[in-house]
């Protein structure tokens, strides 16, 4: 299990520097790699999006809610 979070956050942090350089530079590698709106695109936008929300569960699994 440890090594698929490791690839689903490896997945969310290249959605992030994508994200960064389209904010920055207004360079949208995905698209520039597979073409814009294209069906690779689409694919590879999606399982960032999984990715990011799977995260946010281990996220959460990991923090320690007890109250003293």
């Amino acid at each position: 299990m440890e090594m698929l979070q490791k690839i689903m956050l490896t997945i969310t942090i290249i959605g992030a520097i994508n994200w960064g350089l389209i904010g920055i530079l207004d360079i949208d590698l995905v698209a520039m790699l597979f073409g814009t709106a294209s069906f690779f695109t689409r694919v590879v936008y999606t399982l960032v999006g999984i990715c990011g929300l799977i995260n946010i569960g281990i996220l959460l699994a990991h923090l320690d809610f007890k109250r003293d």
